[in-house]
């Protein structure tokens, strides 16, 4: 009682420290850290450690790693300090493109207990990437009759950058014609736009080329420039006009190469080559120039390449329509691409556990964590295992979920399980992707050993020989490896005075038992000896039967046991009467050989003793009948001579001499036919 007493407490202290740990991984919050993009691998980022309040040496005892969506390895933990560091420069326009701001979100996964701690990443833009114009000059042709303030829209540049490091105004090499405006669509794109400060005289001049300079709001900035071509044309006095600035359509990711996405149209009130209008795309990334092509006449956007909404989700075009004077107009396009569920769900495996101990309670055999690509219904998802097993899934946070065991396992019963984990989104039509796992139960040592006999009983003739196999006994362990290694002993007897050490000896390994000396029916006639088995687990489980050992003597019935016993063993047991009544059968017919064989020798000797003397019979005695050591019966090294002697008035069988195969023997034998006293002196 003090022992149980002892240990319900520590129990206690257990539980409260996994309700303590528990309450503390469920109130993190998730946490933003910054770094600036090209940093130097091997930087400082934060200090996990102190953020989750645990001690350095804690991470390491808790197994922490850092987890990031992509799989790549941009962070390293290091666990002894519980420092975040960089493991790469990281470039901002490679992770995010134009995508503002640039977060990359990651994980800390806790074991020991489970712990999941979400973080963010936020990488800042260094104004690393000079503004581009996609063509170095740029033509325009302006009519000499255009009127100042005109304006004549201009190829924009790109800047990889975001923020205040991208393109903030443009300027113009100086002019006493134009100037330059910088237009703000509003969405953080600026377009530059030529202005007509005084009107244009093509006698006068009919070419002019400028410098466009796009600068960016870096410190310090950085520019790019390109050169604009201004041809002083006649009389062509109407741009062409876009019926619509702005075209929103929307576009299945699955639509297929050749699709129309929209037509744009624009009109120009002049007539002949300068009414005559041209699309095109005013500026293009390469991306968008791989993905949708404009008819130069009809105006018509079709794709030339597979969307996919989980790469791009959203485009924005310029199309300028240019009429035959050099006149030309803009709008813009903005597709987005809708998603359809054309994403598998993904599982990823984090820590697997095999094999799993039997008899342990809940036990964690998995950690993973499931992702769809799709959004809306498409990326929302089931998980679930077959209903026959014991097991559970469980969610924790971050799409992550543990498969722990439903209860303790018995390998006995089953030693191996295939878990099928099937994760579904709920799309239409419904996607899944199945992961097939074998787990293994490890044996515990929890069955004891079983005989495969409730008792045994071994018949054993006396004067056998020493070292003779008397019989077997043979357990049995349901459990496996050493769990199941059978050890065989035998136990003391009930009474003290027994020499059972002496008598019978027991293989350890195979239980098989012998007789290590000749035993004598008149001085033992039956005994009994228990048999032990153990196993080799850790503690070891035992289990004994009781071993009867009934002797034979010579042509007798076995030793049977007290009556009360013999009678419950003799309607229990049929196969004891069967030998019995084998034995008696067999002991009669050799009685009945030996008595025909000695009358046949008897008759023969008769005839020979009337004509007179005595005579050496022909053979000698099978040696079978003599075949006994150390109890009293002839040896097999000895054989005698029998003759009949007449004219007493009886006949009597009568032992002469023993026959020697030496010179000795032959010697003792004379002495004995010439002196009746060397007879009695044998004992004859």
């Amino acid at each position: 009682m003090e022992v149980g007493e002892e240990r319900f407490p520590k129990q206690r202290q257990v539980l409260v420290l996994f309700l303590l740990v528990g309450v503390a991984v469920a109130g993190w919050e998730s946490r933003r850290y910054s770094v600036m993009e090209e940093t130097e691998s091997g930087s400082f980022v934060a200090n996990l450690a102190k953020d989750l309040g645990l001690g350095a040496g804690e991470l390491a005892a808790r197994g922490a790693r850092v987890v990031t969506e992509d799989k790549e390895p941009r962070l390293q933990l290091d666990l002894q300090t519980g420092d975040l560091i960089l493991n790469e420069k990281l470039d901002r326009e490679e992770m995010c493109g134009s995508t503002d701001p640039c977060v990359m979100h990651f994980q800390v996964l806790l074991k020991k207990p489970l712990g999941v701690f979400r973080a963010e990443l936020l990488v800042r833009d260094i104004n690393d990437h000079s503004p581009e114009f996609s063509e170095r000059e740029m033509t325009l042709r302006i009519p000499e009759t255009s009127p100042p303030g005109t304006v004549f829209p201009l190829k924009k540049a790109q800047d990889l950058d975001v923020g205040n490091n991208n393109i903030q105004n443009y300027s113009i090499s100086p002019s006493s014609h134009f100037h330059v405006s910088t237009r703000d669509l509003g969405d953080g794109r600026k377009y530059p736009e030529l202005v007509l400060d005084k009107e244009l005289d093509r006698e006068e001049q009919a070419q002019l080329r400028l410098t466009l300079t796009a600068l960016d709001g870096g410190s310090p900035p950085l520019s790019g420039t390109a050169q604009v071509h201004i041809l002083v044309l006649d009389v062509n006095d109407n741009a062409p006009e876009f019926a619509q600035r702005l075209y929103h359509v929307q576009v299945p990711e699955n639509s297929p190469v050749g699709s129309l996405v929209v037509k744009v149209s624009a009109r120009d009130l002049d007539t002949g080559t300068n009414g005559e209008i041209s699309y095109a795309l005013s500026y293009s990334s390469q991306e968008i120039s791989k993905t949708f092509e404009v008819n130069s006449l009809s105006g018509e956007v079709r794709l030339i390449k597979k969307l996919d909404f989980e790469t791009i989700s959203s485009y924005e075009l310029d199309i300028d329509a240019s009429d035959g004077g050099g006149l030309s107009g803009k709008c813009s396009v903005s597709i987005e691409v809708v998603d359809v569920n054309d994403n598998s769900p993904e599982l990823t495996i984090s820590s697997l556990t095999s094999p799993i101990p039997e008899n342990s309670p809940e036990t964690e055999v998995a950690l993973f964590q499931i992702r769809d690509r799709d959004s809306g219904d498409n990326g929302r998802m089931t998980c679930s295992i077959q209903d026959d097993l014991p097991f559970l899934l469980k969610p924790t946070e971050e799409n992550f979920y543990t498969l722990v065991t439903n209860g303790a396992l018995d390998r006995e019963t089953r030693a191996q399980y295939n878990v099928t984990i099937t994760v579904s989104d709920l799309g239409t039509p419904r996607l899944k992707t199945q992961h097939n796992i074998t787990l293994l139960v490890s044996d515990v040592n929890d069955n004891a050993p079983a005989f495969t006999q409730t008792s045994y009983t071994l018949f054993l003739r006396e004067n056998n020989s020493p070292a003779l196999h008397i019989g077997s006994v043979s357990a049995t362990d349901r459990d496996a490896g050493a769990n199941a290694q059978l050890t065989y002993s035998l136990l003391p007897p009930h009474d003290p005075q027994l020499p059972l050490a002496s008598l019978v000896s027991i293989n350890a390994d195979n239980g098989h038992l012998f007789a290590l000396r000749a035993l004598d029916f008149e001085a033992l006639q039956a005994f009994e000896l228990l048999v032990l088995v153990k196993d080799n687990g850790e503690p070891a489980l035992s289990a004994s039967v009781t071993l009867h050992v009934l002797l034979v003597d010579g042509f007798s019935q076995p030793y049977l046991p007290l009556p009360e016993v013999a009678a419950d063993q003799a309607q229990a047991d049929p196969l004891t009467v069967y030998l019995v009544i084998a034995l008696a059968s067999v002991s009669s017919l050799f009685l009945f050989s030996v008595l025909a064989f000695i009358a046949v020798r008897l008759c023969r000797r008769s005839r020979a003793a009337w004509v007179g003397g005595c005579s050496v019979p022909e053979g000698h005695f099978p040696g079978h009948l003599v075949d006994v050591s150390g109890t009293g019966t002839l040896s097999q090294s000895y054989q005698y001579e029998v003759c009949l002697t007449g004219g007493s008035g009886s006949n009597e069988f009568k032992f002469l001499k023993p026959v020697f195969p030496n010179i000795l023997g032959q010697d003792i034998g004379r002495k004995a036919e010439g002196n009746p006293t060397f007879h009695d002196s044998l004992g004859i």
